[in-house]
Formats: structure tokens, sequence, C-alpha cells
């Protein structure tokens, strides 16, 4: 018996966990949900909150995107900030969804919701962390090796 939509929304969850990329990480949230969306039944609400879930979900990805790639700190935070604001507004369009009852539907939902909340987490860290270089320090760039003498 081969896997049905909801047990691969289910396993692109479970693996992203095992992820320490974050860039990772949010594309496979924003593949997880538009998986599980296909299962979800189809009626108005449904059709209106899945349009501004799929938006969110591919927002949060591509914030974070857009911050490894920022022309300066502002920048980075910006989109970190933004990317926490999309995670936050997915978890509360995943808890909006009308579902028919359906178990292992409303586990997968039950794990996007919580892979939202734990990317909010996340990005509320980094965000966190803004402000606190020493102003004449310089940031560094990922493949900056720091100096040793």
């Amino acid at each position: 018996m081969g896997l049905t939509i909801a047990d691969e929304g289910a396993m692109m969850v479970a693996m992203s966990h095992q992820s320490f990329d974050l860039e990772e990480r949010t594309a496979h949230f924003a593949q997880s949900v538009q998986l599980f969306l296909r299962t979800v039944p189809r009626n108005a609400a449904n059709a209106e909150y899945g349009k501004q879930l799929i938006r969110s979900s591919g927002s949060v990805a591509a914030n974070y995107i857009e911050a490894n790639e920022s022309l300066g700190e502002k920048d980075f935070f910006m989109h970190v900030k933004i990317a926490k604001k999309e995670a936050k507004e997915s978890r509360l369009w995943l808890r909006l969804l009308e579902l028919r009852g359906d178990a292992m539907q409303e586990k997968t939902c039950c794990l996007l919701i919580q892979e939202a909340h734990e990317l909010t987490l996340i990005f509320v860290s980094i965000a966190a962390k803004q402000g606190t270089r020493p102003k004449n320090q310089e940031p560094r760039s990922k493949n900056q090796i720091p100096n040793k003498g």
C-alpha cells in the first residue's frame, strides 16, 4: 500500500526536524503545507484560508533566504522579523482550517502547527540578538575565518 499525501506531509515535517539548515527547514515547511492542503476538504472557508496559508508558509522560507542575502545588519533583522510574523500567521491559518475529523489529517495539521511555532521561536531568538554586536565591530561573513592572531 502506497503513502497518502497526508503521510508524505507528516514525513516531510518529521524530516525537517533532522535538518539544522534553517533555509532547508523553512522550505520543507512550505512544501509540507502544500502537500497537506491537497488533503483538506474543499469549501469556501478552506479555499481562502488555504490561499493565505500557501502565501505565508512560502513567505517564511523566502524571507529567511532574503535575510541570508541581506545588504547589512538592519536588512537581515528586518527579513528575520518578517519571517517570524509569517510563521505566526501560518499557525493561525492552520488552526482555522476546517478538517473532516480524519486522524492522520489532524495529526499532520498538529505537526505543522508545532513546526510553525518552533520556527517562530527560532526567529524570535535570532531577532533578539539585534543590536548586541558592538558598534565598532564589523559583521562577519559566513565564509570569513576568525582572526586568531
